[in-house]
Order: C-alpha cells, then sequence, then structure tokens
C-alpha cells in the first residue's frame, strides 16, 4: 500500500470519535462540529473504502464489520500520531494530568509527589482523585491509577502494589474496650463500615462466619475517611497498612492481624501508544522507583 491508498485524516479523527461514542451526534459536539459535517466526513470515508462503516438505525448506529475493524486502529494511528508530534517538539514539560483514587492519592501520592516536582520543574501535576475509571479516548488525562486485574486492551499496566487489607484501630479504643487477642474477638468490636465486602473476606479467611447487620449502616465511601474514623476511636477499620504506615510508625492506629490480600492490584495505567511521551516516561519512571515495583503488564493488544 503506498501513501496515497491513506484516507484523509480529517475524515479518519472524525470516523474514530463517532465509532468510540458510537453517536454521531456526540462526535459533533467532541470535535466542535455539525452532526451534517460529521455524517459527510464519514460519508467520505465509506465512499473511499467502498463499503458503510456504520449501520444507521432510527436513533443510533452501529459498527459495520468493517467499522470494527478499522476503529481500533484509527484510536491506534491517532493517539501515535499525537505521541510523535509531542515527542519531536520535545514536549517533557507541560500539564500532566493524572486520574487516581482517592484512598492512593491522599496515603501515598499526595506525601510524595513534591518529590517528582523537585525532579521535574518543568512538568505541572495535576491530579484528579476519583472512583471513575478513565476512558483514556475520551477523558482529558495522560494517566490513571486504578485497582484491578491489569488487564486492559489498550492500556500499558504496571502494577504498584498488591490491595491488601487488616482491621486497624487507634490506641483510644483500646484503651476504652481492650485490645483483640483474637480475631474473633472483633465481632465484640464496633466495625466502621461493617458492610464492606473486605469484613466479608478477613473473616471469612479465618474462618468466621460473619454476617453484615441487616440495618442500612453508615458508609464512610473511601478508605481514608473510615481511617481518620478509626484514628478518632470510633471503631475498628478494614485498610491497607501500606497506606499508612506513618500513622502506625507514629502510634495513631494499632495493627494486631496479619493481612489478607485481595486478587487485585493497584496499577499505574496509560495508553500504549503514548508510551513513549516524555511526560509520561518521566512520572513512570519515577514512580516505579519510589515503590520499587515488579514489571509492566502488557496490553493484550500486545499478547
Amino acid at each position: 500500500m503506498s501513501l496515497k491508498d491513506l484516507p484523509p485524516l480529517a475524515a479518519v479523527r472524525v470516523f474514530e470519535a463517532a465509532a468510540r461514542r458510537l453517536s454521531f451526534t456526540q462526535a459533533a459536539e467532541e470535535l466542535g462540529m455539525t452532526q451534517a459535517a460529521v455524517s459527510y466526513q464519514i460519508k467520505v470515508l465509506e465512499e473511499r473504502l467502498g463499503a458503510p462503516l456504520f449501520l444507521r438505525r432510527p436513533r443510533a448506529v452501529e459498527l459495520t464489520p468493517a467499522g470494527h475493524l478499522f476503529a481500533p486502529a484509527a484510536s491506534e494511528a491517532l493517539e501515535t500520531l499525537a505521541a510523535a508530534f509531542s515527542a519531536a517538539r520535545g514536549n517533557l514539560g507541560g500539564i500532566l494530568s493524572i486520574s487516581v483514587l482517592p484512598t492512593f492519592a491522599a496515603h501515598w501520592l499526595a506525601p510524595r509527589i513534591g518529590e517528582f516536582q523537585m525532579a521535574q520543574p518543568d512538568i505541572a501535576v495535576r491530579i484528579t482523585a476519583t472512583r471513575q475509571i478513565v476512558e483514556f479516548g475520551r477523558d482529558n488525562f495522560d494517566l490513571s491509577i486504578r485497582a484491578g486485574d491489569g488487564n486492559w486492551p489498550g492500556i500499558r499496566a504496571h502494577r504498584l502494589m498488591e490491595v491488601d487489607f487488616t482491621p486497624m484501630f487507634s490506641p483510644r479504643l483500646a484503651e476504652r474496650l481492650g485490645t483483640p487477642k483474637a480475631p474473633e474477638d472483633l465481632l465484640k468490636y464496633p466495625l466502621i463500615d461493617p458492610g464492606d465486602e473486605w469484613w466479608q473476606l478477613w473473616f471469612a479467611e479465618h474462618g468466621i462466619a460473619y454476617d453484615p447487620p441487616d440495618q442500612p449502616d453508615s458508609q464512610m465511601g473511601d478508605q481514608h475517611l473510615a481511617a481518620r474514623a478509626a484514628i478518632g476511636g470510633q471503631g475498628l477499620a478494614i485498610l491497607s497498612p501500606g497506606f499508612y504506615t506513618m500513622e502506625i510508625e507514629n502510634g495513631l492506629l494499632l495493627q494486631s492481624f496479619g493481612t489478607v490480600a485481595e486478587a487485585r492490584s493497584y496499577w499505574l495505567c496509560y495508553p500504549e501508544s503514548r508510551r513513549n511521551v516524555p511526560k509520561i516516561r518521566a512520572f513512570r519512571d519515577w514512580i516505579l522507583d519510589a515503590l520499587d515495583a515488579p514489571p509492566v503488564r502488557p496490553s493484550d493488544a500486545e499478547g
């Protein structure tokens, strides 16, 4: 195939947005175009291809087999082009936007991000603490830190740490109610977020039957909020001790029992096609060195 066989870049860009959103209207909003302009560019592409890329339904569109074949290649090509252009400009600086799970942001990243800023003063870091899963083709983020198994198509994922947890409590609570001596003793103590699935898993690991309360229980919503309640002496919280090393060292939290590991880990993620963008590479190298993390999990695209 020669370069003259390549489709118009403008049409590919429109197709990629429409295929990702399965909506001509949403693609038009994303690209700042009219819906008619989107339809025209896709028609241009279909005429060059000689086959339809979408099935037009009354209120929706669907990709045809040809569209399904072309869509991932179009997304990867545009990401690769953007990354190459960024690298060609020597774009090490600029803004690095990171989506991070709230507890990881509060208890690991926030206390250490200054080290990265000192090492890379030309990069301005913007951290968004959220549980929402980033869609890199749609959301304006360079990196994300998420929990899971590391298998996300088209995503390069580096394992940071395992998801583990154990009951933790404050000396204030121990003074008032005593220190639990055995796992079954915990059933006599007030538990923070008793409906949390981690309690079920922890008790099950220790061979203890645990039935969450039938009545509605209060929910902290995030692990770092439960930790603050535990430090305040409100009860026992089920926490990942790796996030609370300072609190443990300073005697604010106590840990009497071993941890239980979930079949998940925390991962640093970014699109496979952007792996060589300088600012992404700089942050990746820094955080992996800081955590002494194990090797990368390749994307599904690499097998």
